[in-house]
């Protein structure tokens, strides 16, 4: 699967590097930085986007609104779907954050790999001896930090993942949400607890 970046001023720097990594099957094949700062309006952001059509996914991490919005209708066009993740631009799929993605059959490999998490837990004498993520933030916290949980409690990891993501995680603690009333650091926390109640749920049920 190929992959365009856009971002402003290193925006997408962590998410590139956690997809380069943990992304099997998913090739980046460029990343346009289109610099910045920028005046309020940007009258011809075209001047500062070259398209690659030649992708099946384009990831906008720009966060200006008329080069952002430039860019998710230059690749809608073409029928090549755009993820905007904590940004309102209309054309784009647009989760509160990144590991808050949904899966859309639309997104291929990305999609399967990088959004909502997804665990797989085994727990031995009430201690989790393993986890594996078979979904995760594109970012690669998920990956990282689930080492973490090897060798505690479950009462103990519950408490501890939430706490380590929003910790280490690089979402802007500004941007709020107000119908859930939460920022998106506290959301990817939340995400996270989640999924580790859900995969513990299963090992319950055996």
């Amino acid at each position: 699967m190929k992959v365009i970046v856009f971002e402003e001023r290193g925006s997408g720097r962590r998410k590139i590097q956690g997809i380069e990594t943990y992304g099997k099957g998913i090739q980046i094949i460029d990343v346009i930085d289109v610099g910045g700062p920028f005046p309020e309006f940007v009258e011809e952001p075209e001047d500062l986007v070259q398209g690659d059509f030649s992708v099946d996914l384009c990831l906008n991490f720009v966060k200006h609104p008329d080069i952002s919005q430039y860019i998710v209708d230059l690749y809608t066009e073409k029928g090549i779907p755009v993820v905007a993740s904590g940004q309102k631009v209309k054309g784009a799929i647009t989760p509160f954050t990144c590991c808050g993605l949904g899966e859309y059959s639309s997104l291929g490999q990305y999609g399967r790999l990088f959004g909502v998490p997804k665990l797989k837990v085994r727990v031995e004498q009430n201690r989790i001896v393993d986890v594996e993520v078979l979904r995760g933030a594109p970012c690669g916290i998920t990956w990282e930090k689930a080492k973490s949980l090897v060798g505690l409690d479950p009462d103990e990891a519950l408490s501890t993942f939430g706490r380590i993501i929003q910790y280490e995680c690089v979402a802007d603690p500004s941007n709020f949400d107000p119908i859930s009333q939460k920022s998106q650091l506290h959301y990817a926390g939340d995400v996270h607890i989640k999924a580790l109640k859900k995969a513990l749920e299963l090992v319950k049920l055996g």
